[in-house]
Parts: C-alpha cells; sequence; structure tokens
C-alpha cells in the first residue's frame, strides 16, 4: 500500500475530519464558536498524524470550505483562519518533531495544540476586531483566549489516547 496523501483510506479519513470539525462550530454563533475549538484542534492533529506532510492543512481546508458556504458573510475570513490553523499545525508537527516513525511524543503535541489554538484565536480575534466584524468587548475575548487555550491542551491530550489506541495500528 502506497503511503501518501492519495491513499483512500487516509483521504476519507481526514475528509471525515474535516467535515466533523465544521459540524462541531459551523453551526454555533460567533464568537461561541471560537470557544469550542478543541474538536477542531482534535481533528486537525489526528489528520496531522494520519497523513504527516499536509494532514491538518487538507482537514481545514475541508472545513474551510464548508464554514464559507454556510456563513457566506464571512467568507475570506472562515476560510483563511482555518486554512491558517491547519497549516500552524501541520508546521508545528514538523518544527516540534512530534511523530517519530511509530512512536508520538505526547508532551510536544499538547504543547503545539495549546500553542497553535492559542494563537489563532488572537490573530482570528485581532482581525476580526479591527476590521470591525465583532465588536471589542475586552471580557469576551479573555474568557475565549483561555478557553480556548484549555480547549488546546484537552484536544492535544485527547489526540495522543485516540491516536495510541485506536488509529496508531491502522496508519502506520
Amino acid at each position: 500500500m502506497v503511503n501518501t496523501l492519495f491513499n483512500s483510506k487516509k483521504v476519507a479519513v481526514i475528509t471525515l475530519l474535516g467535515t466533523l470539525a465544521f459540524v462541531s462550530s459551523g453551526f454555533l454563533p460567533s464568537p461561541i464558536d471560537k470557544m469550542v475549538i478543541g474538536i477542531q484542534a482534535l481533528c486537525f492533529s489526528l489528520a496531522s498524524l494520519i497523513v504527516t506532510k499536509g494532514g491538518a492543512t487538507y482537514a481545514s481546508l475541508i472545513t474551510g470550505l464548508l464554514l464559507s458556504i454556510l456563513r457566506i458573510g464571512f467568507f475570506p475570513f472562515s476560510l483563511l483562519f482555518s486554512l491558517f490553523y491547519g497549516l500552524m499545525i501541520d508546521s508545528f508537527f514538523y518544527f516540534f518533531k512530534v511523530k517519530r516513525e511509530k512512536c508520538i511524543k505526547s508532551k510536544r503535541l499538547i504543547l503545539l495544540l495549546t500553542i497553535a489554538t492559542g494563537i489563532t484565536g488572537l490573530l482570528s480575534m485581532y482581525v476580526t476586531t479591527i476590521l470591525g466584524i465583532i465588536p471589542m468587548v475586552p471580557a469576551m475575548y479573555f474568557a475565549i483566549i483561555v478557553v480556548a487555550i484549555l480547549n488546546g491542551a484537552i484536544a492535544g491530550y485527547f489526540t495522543v489516547i485516540i491516536w495510541k489506541r485506536y488509529l496508531s495500528g491502522i496508519f502506520l
């Protein structure tokens, strides 16, 4: 079996992960959807483990496209922030050297998801506030950042568990 992105089993699973990430936040009003980013973090990190080069980016593209269809008024932002998040997770997986042959570095994975989630949350709030899309409410933004960072850490923990117990044997 060829171990590439074009493996149909991997493409199907990553597409499902991208769709699950969309469903987890697509039907919640903004900015509440930013507080449940943990499911997106979980889906994108699992996608990055399944396909080392570009898995999270592919899943985030699916999520961004679906969000753009659902929220046409936020079109470029939904797609761009989703892609940014996926690219950041894929990049951090490489720079943090999370996956080594048949094992993953659990603490590094949790740390990278915490950092990536925090950066994406800060950047998206900054841009949408500066452009006047969402009003500036400091208490709400503080709560979103704290909850988003916690979501990243929890998603990293669950990614490790799901990968080790269920998926590593299938996709390695």
